[in-house]
């Protein structure tokens, strides 16, 4: 039994330290603008994980926390304040890869103490919940939402091509990587909460890319993707599309760095899509 739990605790930890293939792709079709730097306005408190900003002047009533996963501090501030003028962000940023991201959630109650920890720094509670992440940030969304309790207080979830997974012995993505984002996936078609998902092209070679892992979520959920060619924000193009209640999957071109990072620049396109 220790050999196979050993054995299981190793390719967990491949998995999470596999460094991407190196992308040869460049391009210069598409427009790739970006968000020009700028000081959000307001008050900030250092958290145990974080730096939390809240506006100035208090709402006057419930106001969504948005917490976001890997990606600089001023241009969540910037995205979640062109969405909500009243707000609070938590912007995460932890470094490299998603196993950064995940340990800190593996501790039972962690997110629960964070929630806390909010709460007691504006005196206030704060709902909804959304909780965005781009790329590597995914792994802490997967722990949060690994345990009920935590996705009980979650009504929304963004992933911007951020949600990645093991092969399975066929090379498709491995489904016990994504049961968590499943679950959240389920809730969402059936209209109890939302998730948002967008992808690109890009595939890292050593995992199943932002691609399969929308693929398997697609096909577990039941839901057929549609063929679209619409533009997307910041010059970006959108080939495709999944709806169903609260659930939405976005497919862009692009196999490029820029078009990666597309998708954090656009978070405030995302976060307007909640409701």
């Amino acid at each position: 039994m220790k050999a196979i739990a050993y054995g299981a605790l190793f390719a967990a930890v491949a998995f999470a330290q596999q460094a991407q293939n190196p992308s040869p792709m460049t391009d210069s079709t598409r427009a790739h603008k970006r968000i020009e730097r700028t000081e959000t306005p307001g008050t900030r408190h250092d958290l145990s994980l974080g730096t939390l900003l809240v506006a100035s002047r208090a709402p006057r009533k419930q106001a969504p926390l948005v917490i976001h996963f890997h990606g600089p501090a001023w241009l969540v501030e910037a995205s979640v304040r062109r969405r909500w003028r009243r707000a609070a962000s938590l912007s995460v940023h932890l470094g490299t890869g998603s196993a950064v991201y995940a340990a800190p959630f593996r501790e039972a109650g962690r997110f629960g103490v964070l929630l806390d920890e909010v709460e007691r720094a504006t005196g206030r509670p704060w709902a909804p919940v959304v909780l965005t992440a781009y790329s590597a940030g995914y792994g802490a969304v997967r722990e949060i939402l690994r345990d009920a309790t935590n996705r009980d207080k979650v009504q929304a979830v963004i992933l911007a091509d951020g949600i990645h997974a093991g092969y399975d012995e066929n090379r498709l993505a491995k489904g016990a990587d994504l049961e968590p984002f499943l679950a959240f996936a389920r809730e969402a078609a059936g209209g109890n909460k939302q998730f948002i998902l967008t992808h690109s092209e890009v595939y890292p070679g050593t995992y199943a890319s932002t691609t399969d892992c929308a693929d398997f979520l697609v096909d577990s959920v039941r839901v057929r993707r549609r063929a679209v060619l619409r533009w997307g924000p910041l010059g970006m193009q959108q080939v495709s599309e999944v709806r169903r209640a609260g659930w939405r999957v976005m497919g862009f071109a692009g196999n490029s760095a820029p078009d990666h990072t597309d998708h954090l620049h656009a978070l405030a396109d995302w976060l307007k899509l909640i409701r």
